[in-house]
Formats: C-alpha cells, sequence, structure tokens
C-alpha cells in the first residue's frame, strides 16, 4: 500500500468524523450506548452471516465458468477477503481473497478479480436500487444526498455497460486493445498487459449467461436485504423507530459513501453518512450516534474476527498481504 494512498483516506475519515462527531455530546451519545439492549446483536451477527453465504452462493455463479468450487471451500476465502477490507484501506481486502482463492484453487488472480470488480458494481446498482425504492416511502429533503445519488448512478450505470459490451465481444476487446498496444506501448509492457486483460476477459464470462446475470442481481438484493435486517434488529437495541425503508435508504447511502477511500474500516464514510439520515428522520442525534457507531462494530468485529480465524488456519499471516499486491501486480505488469 502506497502512503499517499493511506494518507490520502485517513485525511476523507477524518473529515467525516469531524461532519458527523463535531458539536456533540458525548458523554449523551455514551449514556445512549450505555443503555442499549445488546442482546438484538445475537439475532443481527446471524443474519449477518447469512449474507455472507449468499455472498459467497453469488461468487460461485461468477466463478463457474472459471472452475466449481464446493461453496464450503469457498466461504473461507470469502470472508478473509471481508476481514482484509476492514482492517486495510482501499478494499485490499479483495486482492487478498483473488490472492487466497489462486493459492488453493489454482485460479488466475486477473480472471477472478474481474468477477470481485463486476461483484462491487452490482452492490453498487442495488444500492441505488434500494434509495430509488425508498424514497417515495420515506422522503429524505436533502440536496446531498440527491447529488450523491446522481453522481452514483452514473457511474455504476456506465461501469455496467462497460462490464457487458467487454462480455458480449471478447475477441473484439482483445483486437482493440491489441491495436492500441502496438501502437502506444513497447512490446516489453504490451505483452504482460494484453495477457492480463484476455484473463480479465475470461473472468467477466458468466456476464455472458441471462442466466447468471439473473442470479447475480437476485442474490445481490437478497445480501443487501439481509444487511438491512441487521439494521432493523439493532435499532431495536435502541430508543427510536423509523420504517423499514428509511433503514433501507440508509443502507443505501453509507453503501454508496463508503466506495470512497478512507481509513482502515471505512472509519467516517460509513458513520457520518448514518448519523446524517438518521437525523434528517428526526432522530435525536445522539441517539443516532451512538446507534451508527454500535452498528458499525457489529458490522466490522464478527467477520473481522472469522477472517483472523481463517487465515491462522489456511496459515496465512499479514505478509501475505503484501505478496497479494505483488502477485497481482506480476501478473499485469
Amino acid at each position: 500500500m502506497r502512503r499517499w494512498q493511506f494518507w490520502i483516506g485517513v485525511i476523507i475519515s477524518a473529515i467525516f468524523l469531524w461532519l458527523a462527531l463535531g458539536g456533540l455530546k458525548l458523554d449523551e451519545v455514551w449514556a445512549d450506548m450505555r443503555s442499549a439492549n445488546y442482546w438484538w446483536l445475537v439475532p443481527s451477527v446471524a443474519v449477518y452471516f447469512l449474507a455472507v453465504w449468499v455472498r459467497t452462493w453469488r461468487w460461485d455463479y461468477m466463478l463457474r465458468p472459471l472452475k466449481q468450487i464446493p461453496l464450503k471451500r469457498l466461504f473461507p476465502v470469502v470472508v478473509i477477503g471481508y476481514m482484509g477490507n476492514n482492517i486495510y484501506p482501499f478494499r485490499a481486502g479483495e486482492v487478498l481473497r483473488s490472492y487466497v482463492l489462486r493459492q488453493r484453487e489454482n485460479v488466475p488472480m486477473s480472471a477472478s478479480l474481474a468477477t470481485v470488480i463486476v461483484e462491487r458494481v452490482f452492490d453498487g446498482l442495488v444500492m441505488l436500487v434500494f434509495v430509488f425504492a425508498a424514497l417515495p416511502l420515506a422522503p429524505l429533503p436533502s440536496s446531498a444526498i440527491r447529488a450523491t445519488v446522481i453522481v452514483a448512478s452514473v457511474a455504476f450505470f456506465g461501469a455496467m455497460v462497460v462490464f457487458f459490451g467487454m462480455a458480449a465481444a471478447p475477441t473484439r476487446m482483445m483486437g482493440l486493445a491489441e491495436w492500441v498496444s502496438g501502437r502506444l506501448l513497447p512490446k516489453r509492457v504490451a505483452r504482460p498487459l494484453l495477457d492480463f486483460m484476455a484473463r480479465f476477459l475470461v473472468g467477466l464470462e458468466s456476464l455472458r449467461s441471462f442466466r447468471n446475470v439473473l442470479m447475480i442481481f437476485f442474490t445481490s438484493i437478497l445480501i443487501w436485504l439481509l444487511e438491512t435486517v441487521k439494521y432493523w434488529f439493532i435499532m431495536h437495541a435502541f430508543d427510536f423507530q423509523v420504517n423499514f425503508f428509511a433503514l433501507m435508504l440508509m443502507n443505501g447511502i453509507v453503501n454508496l459513501a463508503t466506495t470512497l477511500p478512507s481509513a482502515p474500516g471505512y472509519i467516517g464514510t460509513f458513520d457520518g453518512p448514518g448519523i446524517a439520515v438518521l437525523t434528517l428522520y428526526s432522530v435525536e442525534e445522539a441517539v443516532a450516534t451512538a446507534y451508527t457507531l454500535v452498528l458499525h462494530a457489529a458490522l466490522w468485529l464478527p467477520i473481522t474476527l472469522m477472517g483472523g480465524y481463517y487465515m491462522v488456519r489456511e496459515g496465512l499471516g499479514w505478509a501475505d498481504f503484501g505478496r497479494a499486491v505483488t502477485a497481482v501486480e506480476g501478473e499485469g505488469a
């Protein structure tokens, strides 16, 4: 991880935290956290791991053109990847996930990274679906959020068009890449990049099947509905009520915000928008802050602990993060 990238993430997180916590009476936030009924965390964690299992099922559909891998073998790889996202900035866990998959199943990293990127695009599209579906039932008078939704819509729909185009015409894409690289790049650089491009296009093969695309979209909706159910369970631990559609909207907004660079664990980029959404629904700011911080911890801690367990079981160490980055650079350098 380059030092400048790390510090950009830290600065963005600090700005979001300052906007979220500036002027708050933290003793009131602490009082609301102490008075919460934490038994509601039990069903929330259970439903979250069900969502992680559905994530594994979705990735299985995307990897099938590359290799059929049993879900019980794929689940630890997914958990390790999400743990990596929680403790390293810039979603470094996605690279780690592809690295572990290559080590265990001999799947090229460039191909599996293509499936991971497509996953993120589908996630973004579902977040937008949540926002658009929830707004008529839980209107949110915020020009900043409307602007965020517009920018995200253009970005994610544009990315989806590009990926579907690449998947539909891989031969033409390779021909275009060869034509461009042959005129702009020396051969010693062009050849490895073209090899990387070829493997990347193989990773997009699942998008050529209409049935696979439907399943990927269906499982993406199911994943984020289950995560919203977790939001709903944890809400019952605190002294406030909003409707389920408001929590869908909150889920969509905070997860769109976490696509921004941030410090490890999405510090600030998760909390600031979450608190802002709830306060727009007239939830007291101290309560909204206590809820959002507990929700963030409940999303972060269980998957991180389980990922650490699987890392130890697989014989992996912290140095494997660096090896993962080196490996993917080696495939495309």
